[in-house]
């Protein structure tokens, strides 16, 4: 059985953070909890949503991470008990919109996060007691102003996901004006990462049609404008393409993701201050490669469909030509060209894949991947 389903109120547009308050309003707010981090509002971005809030009464939690932990959860729930919040505005990137979900589940459910975490059966836990939450990104990349699911480093060190419908955010508000002072570096991560989203559910062998349309035209927007995006930070037509890429990217996650994520998610709780888009970009072309053995790949022709949305003159069937397609983007957007490059070398290799083999987006790969797999596809990621 497939299911399909949509449940976020979506806007974009330039400006649309201005309906903050009337959201607020809708889905019954009164006062909310800002969930941020410190460069967002050092960027004056907080201002400007707070300014959208008028005179709704609200709190702040600026505490975010860069790779959200349930310490930093914990924090933010004795600041939105304390100061009798009803509810949860997450503005910033896939950070803050994650742990945001994370402080949802934990204000309102008993015990240890991990106890909610999908690959511990955690998901049927998580229930409607949760707080409505609306999502203002500041980035084009992760999409999780649009996904029932959250990544989020537990207790024990585990980078772990956490799905539920009631986690979707009631609204999502992108506005990709709040995007045009993000660096070029962070633009260019957080770009390459919905473009993997967009590639990597599009392999994913689910049936689903819809959501293999939506991440096909969000990989056309994105191969399309992320250079522009990350060399003119001004550029708004490109902006607003970026924008729309993330969000169709995590709109067609409910087919699922594969072994670029389940290597990322990995390899960012072993390490937390690698960027998880980073780390997508460069993982990508391995996996790809991996990938074009796959019979559902093979018969769907999803790698010629791929090239096509990348503007490729034509594409072989073992994939040669998206994934040296995606190593000349990430050089010309200057990415690293590897994993050594990061600081990761082969020492880290039995733990990556230790927790890549545990991960919940291993399943949902059109190929399912071994211990030797995974091996390969670091060694070729160095």
């Amino acid at each position: 059985m497939s299911r399909i389903q949509y449940l976020t109120q979506i806007d974009i547009d330039p400006g649309v953070v201005r309906l903050l308050s009337a959201e607020c309003e809708r889905t019954g707010m009164k006062r909310p909890l800002i969930v941020t981090d410190a460069g967002v509002r050092a960027a004056g971005v907080l201002q400007q949503v707070l300014v959208a809030l008028g005179a709704l009464p609200h709190a702040v939690f600026d505490g975010t991470p860069s790779n959200p932990t349930e310490a930093a959860i914990r924090t933010a729930v004795q600041v939105y008990r304390a100061e009798r919040c009803d509810g949860l505005v997450a503005v910033g990137g896939g950070s803050a919109i994650d742990l945001a979900k994370g402080l949802a589940i934990a204000a309102t459910h008993e015990g240890p996060l991990s106890t909610y975490a999908t690959i511990e059966g955690g998901s049927p836990k998580i229930t409607e007691r949760v707080p409505p939450l609306i999502a203002v990104p500041t980035t084009a990349g992760t999409g999780s102003e649009v996904a029932r699911g959250a990544i989020l480093i537990v207790d024990d060190g585990r980078k772990l996901g956490f799905h539920s419908w009631h986690l979707m955010p009631k609204a999502a508000l992108l506005d990709p004006e709040l995007t045009l002072c993000l660096p070029a570096g962070l633009t260019a991560a957080t770009g390459m990462d919905a473009i993997a989203h967009c590639m990597e559910t599009f392999m994913a062998p689910a049936v689903n049609p819809p959501a293999d349309g939506i991440a096909l035209d969000g990989l056309v927007r994105g191969w399309a404008h992320i250079e522009r995006a990350t060399h003119d930070g001004q550029d708004r037509e490109a902006r607003w393409h970026m924008m729309s890429a993330s969000m169709q990217g995590a709109m067609a996650f409910q087919k699922g993701l594969g072994c670029v994520h389940s290597l990322s998610h990995s390899l960012g709780g072993a390490n937390p201050r690698l960027h998880h888009g980073t780390l997508n970009a460069v993982f990508l072309p391995a996996v790809v490669r991996f990938n074009a053995g796959a019979e559902s790949i093979q018969r769907e022709r999803r790698l010629q469909r791929m090239a096509q949305a990348m503007g490729l003159a034509g594409c072989d069937t073992l994939g040669t030509e998206v994934a040296e397609a995606i190593v000349a983007m990430n050089a010309r957007l200057g990415l690293p060209s590897g994993l050594r490059a990061m600081g990761v070398d082969e020492a880290l290799f039995e733990k990556i894949v230790d927790g890549a083999m545990a991960d919940h987006c291993h399943k949902t790969n059109p190929r399912i991947a071994t211990r030797d797999d995974y091996r390969r596809m670091l060694e070729e990621s160095l």
